[in-house]
């Protein structure tokens, strides 16, 4: 994120002495992005950032997957993936189920109650999306207070944990990236400002407070990297001296942010707008899209619901997490769903929706979706919750419409 932030004590100069006050020096660590050509910070540590004393195997959540075969539209109903009180034990990191993946982006679900581990993503970056419930995510970076509609940006090897901190579950909706998530392109300048039109602009982000300084030793950090496990990904835990929770100050352009959905500001038309209007972040070979409560078309003949359309290059994930999706009535689909609508499968709304959004001035809905342009397979978490119906549904439901 190339928006200059500057937390805590650091020296005039940078690749300089920067003192401590026991007359030794802090380390400076520059984290940066494309071997030193892209976005970096540099953080300023009381102990060596490279010194460890051990480490282990980590056996990540269950990383495998299996084809969309045969491949139809799917429903996926995630809130019964943590019955009854199961979630007051999970936690963010480790209890996280995989719904969808392929070798561009993973996206899990989680519902959780319990401080996480120290955790780092080796392998890109993450966007977790805050259904409901209130957190803490504390970072070397500083800490975040975030609740819903909240997305989270963590750049790549960025050491955090999760801590919640309401009486309430916290459902986070994870989306793990093997590349950087950032803003469109086509909402920043040539020097990385958010242009006018862009739906939302660097006064909506939050950055990390801190410094955060913790004392400890011998301190556990579990490293999610690219390994032979399923999925092509597998765990190390790295055991360190004394706490990463140790910059004193950092600055640059790299760094974890948090930007609520609220503030987004949908692009809106005289006739239905493409889904690109409601692009948030995008990675390699996906985008992160919302669809916020907003007016809709206002041609005296416009559909406000979407046309039906063919996935020609991708794959489309819909997590509904708010509000009335006119469009889905009368598929099953409710707050909690998931829809995954494959490339080659011509969809749009369900019958009936068609015709009575005729007349309709606004929609109050709330999704997040992320396209990915190679197919998805389904992880442990997606098989698991599948309704196994929703692909008839458009013939079943013609009578009705």
């Amino acid at each position: 994120m190339a928006h200059y932030r500057k937390v805590g004590d650091v020296p005039r100069t940078r690749h300089t002495q920067h003192p401590n006050p026991d007359g030794g020096l802090y380390y400076e660590e520059l984290m940066g992005e494309e071997g030193f050509s892209a976005d970096s910070s540099l953080l300023y540590h009381r102990a060596i950032p490279s010194a460890i004393v051990d480490a282990a195997e980590w056996e990540v959540p269950d990383q495998s997957r299996r084809r969309n075969a045969p491949m139809v539209p799917r429903h996926l109903r995630l809130h019964d993936l943590f019955p009854d009180q199961e979630w007051k034990a999970a936690d963010v990191v480790e209890s996280r189920r995989l719904i969808l993946g392929n070798d561009d982006v993973r996206i899990s679900y989680v519902v959780a109650g319990a401080p996480s581990r120290l955790y780092r993503n080796g392998i890109g970056d993450e966007c977790v999306y805050v259904e409901s419930g209130t957190a803490r995510v504390e970072t070397v970076f500083g800490t975040l207070d975030v609740g819903r509609g909240d997305y989270v940006i963590l750049p790549r090897a960025t050491t955090h944990r999760w801590v919640p901190t309401g009486r309430e579950p916290l459902r986070a909706y994870a989306i793990e990236a093997n590349s950087h998530i950032a803003p469109p392109k086509r909402y920043l300048s040539r020097y990385g400002q958010f242009l006018e039109h862009a739906p939302y602009c660097e006064r909506d982000l939050r950055g990390p407070q801190g410094p955060l300084l913790v004392e400890g030793e011998n301190v556990d950090v579990l490293i999610k990297h690219r390994g032979d496990g399923p999925g092509g990904v597998s765990g190390t835990i790295y055991t360190y001296p004394t706490h990463p929770f140790d910059v004193v100050g950092w600055d640059g352009c790299l760094y974890p942010y948090a930007f609520n959905v609220d503030d987004f500001q949908p692009i809106t038309g005289r006739v239905h707008q493409p889904p690109p209007v409601h692009q948030v972040f995008e990675g390699h070979n996906f985008v992160i899209c919302n669809f916020v409560p907003r007016k809709v078309d206002y041609h005296p003949g416009a559909i406000p619901v979407p046309y039906y359309h063919s996935n020609v290059d991708s794959d489309e994930v819909m997590f509904y997490c708010g509000g009335d999706y006119e469009a889905r009535k009368g598929s099953g689909i409710g707050q909690g769903s998931i829809s995954l609508h494959p490339g080659g499968h011509s969809h749009g709304p369900q019958p009936g929706a068609y015709e009575r959004s005729v007349g309709v001035e606004a929609f109050d809905e709330l999704a997040v979706m992320v396209d990915t342009f190679r197919p998805l397979d389904l992880g442990e978490g997606g098989v698991a919750v599948d309704d196994g119906t929703y692909a008839w549904t458009w013939a079943k439901g013609r009578e009705q419409a």
